[in-house]
């Protein structure tokens, strides 16, 4: 759909530098289409599965919890002296 806007350049600027996109019209989509998924995902938490707190609490094991110090460092990640993901990061 056609449209005309009003759009700050200066956000636009940063929203395209930000996501990668190669034209405006691609910037807007993406912001776009970022808002209504950040606003879909406020309403899933806050509905919280139906369940109240100290029921969500108790639902999870904590035995399901990764076991931090044997998950190797990501690809993307320098590899720390001691083999341990960085708490920097």
């Amino acid at each position: 759909m056609k449209m005309t806007m009003h759009i700050d350049e200066d956000v636009l600027d940063r929203v395209m530098k930000i996501t990668g996109a190669k034209t405006k019209t691609a910037a807007v989509e993406i912001a776009l289409n970022n808002m209504a998924r950040r606003h879909k995902m406020k309403e899933l938490f806050s509905a919280g599965l139906g369940m109240t707190p100290d029921e969500l609490k108790n639902a999870i094991d904590p035995a399901s919890y990764p076991d931090w110090d044997r998950i190797p460092a990501m690809v993307a990640e320098p590899p720390t002296p001691d083999g341990k993901p960085d708490p920097a990061r």
